[in-house]
């Protein structure tokens, strides 16, 4: 396996990047339809990148913060989210959030379609596991929410969790604390949903190991560690505590060998036993995920420690956020570095700290300050 890590967004070729996120999403997420803009501090200058309309206001900006930092990015902006325009401009390559059936419709590469859709099933992910050796909570999998009988009931240990086979940003995940709370979990789903039952993992500390596909190399390309709100995720820190490649790599050659391309990433959680730490692996999501965009981010800054954050704010402009004195730095590796800025536009925006914990923690306080 190359563990070599390059700091360019790919090793070779031109991309257009569109990393709408509306196919794939939970409903209800304020601002989902402006994540594309997220994808802009990991593009290069020779990249086409689609961006939604409405993110037009914010460009200038946005622009000039990247340019003071000194983060290239493309400028060759494409104010349209089709897709049509994936297969559409010769010589470039796709980037693409969630290569799904509407994206493999415009760049038919069906076997990336499979292995995503095979692999972005919990259940499916499970039984490859099982089959790879790769550790995993106890988990019982069942083609339909309908198939859990009385027997079933009899074998649950509680707490546990009641999960959708496929789900986006914790929908459809249930603690139950008792049987009680299991069968109203059971009640949300209809019967025909796919789910499993699985058994809660101990642990304050749960890790995002990204992999990424390049040619026929596997690249390892960082280990965080998540910030959550209960279990949806809210941000990325590294470095990690620990970096258990050995638990997942396995699957990840799996992915690679069946077609995968692009950024991927497996969620681990980290246990404490009496014979020492376990690192059971809980999913993979086939797919850019949250961390993605900060970590692409970081690698060109050449920036080693740093957290990705989400922080609300009143105002709804970038020209109204004040970020002198702030604002990354490349002499001295510290500073905030806006990634998700399109959604300031509903009070809220994603930015990337840089530099020692410590001085992270006084420029989240700051921050807080001044949006």
């Amino acid at each position: 396996m190359s563990v070599a890590l390059d700091h360019g967004y790919l090793q070779s070729g031109k991309y257009i990047v569109n990393h709408d996120i509306m196919n794939c999403t939970a409903d209800g997420v304020a601002g989902n339809h402006l994540y594309s803009g997220r994808a802009l501090g990991l593009s290069e200058p020779w990249d086409l990148i689609q961006l939604h309309p409405d993110l037009r206001p914010y460009w200038q900006a946005i622009n000039a913060h990247y340019q003071r930092i000194g983060l290239r990015h493309s400028t060759n902006v494409i104010w349209d989210l089709s897709l049509k325009h994936l297969g559409g401009n010769i010589g470039y390559y796709p980037s693409v959030f969630y290569f799904g059936p509407n994206e493999c419709t415009y760049w038919g590469d069906q076997q990336w379609l499979e292995t995503v859709e095979f692999i972005n099933s919990k259940n499916n992910f499970m039984t490859l596991a099982e089959e790879l050796g790769v550790d995993v909570p106890k988990t019982l999998c069942f083609d339909r929410v309908a198939d859990i009988t009385a027997e079933h009931m009899k074998d649950i240990v509680y707490p546990c969790y009641l999960k959708a086979a496929v789900s986006v940003s914790g929908v459809g995940i249930y603690r139950c604390a008792d049987e009680k709370e299991f069968l109203d979990a059971k009640l949300q789903f209809e019967e025909s949903v796919p789910v499993q039952i699985q058994e809660e993992v101990i642990t304050e500390t749960f890790l995002n190991l990204q992999y990424r596909i390049v040619g026929d190399d596997v690249i390892r390309l960082t280990a965080s560690e998540q910030i959550l709100d209960g279990f949806v995720h809210q941000g990325n820190r590294v470095p990690a505590s620990h970096e258990p490649w050995a638990s997942v790599d396995a699957m990840a050659y799996w992915l690679r060998d069946n077609g995968m391309k692009g950024i991927f990433a497996f969620d681990v959680a980290i246990m404490q036993t009496n014979k020492g730490l376990r690192f059971p692996a809980i999913e993979c999501n086939p797919r850019f995920n949250g961390a993605s965009y900060p970590t692409m981010i970081a690698q060109k800054m050449d920036i080693p420690e740093w957290s990705a954050v989400t922080l609300s704010t009143q105002h709804r402009s970038l020209d109204d956020i004040d970020l002198s004195g702030l604002e990354f730095d490349r002499r001295t590796g510290e500073g905030a570095i806006i990634v998700n800025w399109g959604t300031i536009s509903v009070g809220k925006i994603v930015v990337l700290l840089a530099g020692s914990l410590d001085y992270q923690q006084a420029l989240a306080v700051e921050l807080e300050v001044r949006l």
